[in-house]
């Protein structure tokens, strides 16, 4: 058990990084990966990406040529993108990890919210001990809670679990029971399936925002399920400039630029549904269109 999803992925770094080895990552991967593991003077090699997830060829030829210490992908409702990686996907991953013998790092924080589609096979249960998959329920109660989890082989758990104790002795107990009282009746259950019919609901007001309002070569993602719309402006437009005019008409977003581990796309952004109300989902991709539309 960590304190979120946020401290198991430093506890990977402490664990497996040495200062100049290589971490294979997504095109674009979660800003706080990034974050996390850069502490520990990692080399990042990023591997062309689909909506599908990675392009096993360009996989297999990065994994030969680099060696890296792992693979890091978030293969559910991607952050930031909101890709959910295909089965044919998943089980070529799993196949070279197996391979090559590369422990493959599964950050699954989003996998439950699932609006429609089906349910893809899930990593962990296909590559066994080559996986570590990490998990929190800040997504799925509150992220305050701040409670988190690491499964993976016991090898590396207990590993984890001595760097656990030297950085904070142990996760906070109260908020662990707190959750156990909270889960065992069925609570859980039912607070996600109260969350996913919420978040539906804003993922398509802000999906039917964007096709009302954006008619420039503006595309996004279309997410079965998580919190995020990917969205990228046409050529010559950019999201990090404009964010300072974006945030003047009181509305936000993140530039893309920074969950990049490699070489940043200026024209994209990401957007969040699961905190708005439907009518301010409205006003604010009204507003975005405005910036955007305005912008030299």
């Amino acid at each position: 058990m960590t304190s979120g999803a946020q401290q198991a992925l430093d506890m990977i770094g402490r664990v497996f990084i040495e200062p100049g080895g290589v971490v294979l990552t997504e095109e674009p991967t979660y800003l706080g990966a990034i974050q996390a593991f850069t502490f520990y003077q990692v080399r990042f090699v990023s591997v062309k990406t689909d909506r599908e997830g990675m392009l096993p060829d360009d996989l297999e030829k990065k994994i030969k040529q680099h060696k890296p210490l792992f693979v890091y992908v978030v293969p559910d409702f991607q952050n930031p993108a909101g890709y959910s990686w295909s089965n044919e996907r998943r089980e070529a991953l799993i196949e070279l990890a197996q391979k090559y013998d590369i422990p493959v790092v599964d950050d699954n924080p989003y996998s439950d919210l699932r609006f429609s589609g089906e349910k893809p096979k899930s990593l962990k249960a296909m590559g066994g001990r080559h996986v570590i998959q990490l998990g929190t329920f800040s997504k799925l109660i509150s992220p305050g809670l701040r409670i988190g989890w690491i499964v993976a082989d016991p090898e590396i758990a207990a590993l984890c679990e001595r760097m656990k104790q030297a950085a904070d002795l142990h996760t906070n107990t109260f908020t662990q029971f707190v959750i156990y009282e909270f889960s065992k009746g069925g609570g859980l259950d039912r607070h996600i399936e109260k969350i996913k019919t919420a978040y539906s609901k804003r993922r398509d007001t802000m999906i039917e925002a964007l096709r009302a309002n954006f008619d420039d070569g503006t595309t996004w993602t279309e997410p079965e399920g998580g919190l995020f719309l990917w969205v990228k402006l046409p050529e010559g437009k950019s999201a990090n400039d404009l964010l300072m005019k974006a945030l003047e008409n009181k509305v936000a977003y993140v530039p893309g630029m920074y969950f990049f581990s490699e070489v940043p796309d200026d024209t994209t952004l990401r957007i969040n549904f699961c905190n708005a109300t439907e009518e301010n989902i409205k006003e604010g991709v009204r507003r975005l269109a405005k910036v955007f539309s305005e912008a030299k």
